[in-house]
């Protein structure tokens, strides 16, 4: 099981992995599915043995990337490790549920480029109206224009002005380089 999101629950994943019989749930909390190396998936996928059935409760919980689903796939055939999807009536068991798999992942991949390309847009967009994008800056407005001041009166240098900020000599010159912008 894994949710994308820390405030997330798996409780509803959880419930019916237990209702499919699962003996054993490894999990990844608040990790992206886009992400690869996940120590849940990690170590599941170490566990695995020939006759075991992997299940999920939903394909896009074990991963986004069409290649990285299909790859997994391909070597828990070749491990003799079976493959279900709970709420997609995916089995690898037979040539339908193969087929269907396929067909997910590509959906999976796609629904992950498109929130992918929805934030882009959306951080663009408030770019556009002058909105701040990223980690919040380390000086207010007041601040640099109160160094620059003291940095054209020479009452103060760039070392000094960091120190009674907390901040790095080099964040005090980012800010005055980006205020001449």
């Amino acid at each position: 099981m894994r949710v994308s999101d820390k405030e997330q629950t798996e409780d509803l994943q959880i419930d019916a992995l237990k209702h499919a019989g699962c003996d054993v749930i490894y999990g990844d909390h608040g990790v992206s599915g886009a992400v690869t190396k996940r120590q849940g998936l990690e170590e599941l996928l170490a566990s695995l043995q020939q006759g075991d059935t992997l299940c999920v409760w939903k394909l896009d919980r074990l991963g986004r990337s069409t290649i990285h689903l299909l790859q997994m796939l391909d070597d828990l055939r070749k491990r003799g490790v079976d493959f279900q999807a709970i709420t997609q009536g995916i089995d690898t068991t037979n040539a339908v549920g193969r087929m269907l798999y396929g067909q997910l992942a590509v959906f999976a991949e796609f629904e992950r480029e498109q929130i992918s390309e929805r934030t882009k847009a959306g951080m663009q967009a408030a770019k556009a109206r002058g909105k701040h994008i990223g980690r919040p800056r380390k000086l207010n407005a007041d601040q640099i224009t109160r160094a620059r001041t003291q940095i054209a009166a020479r009452q103060y240098t760039i070392t000094d002005i960091a120190r009674n900020y907390g901040v790095a000599p080099l964040t005090i010159s980012r800010a005055l380089k980006c205020l001449e912008k």
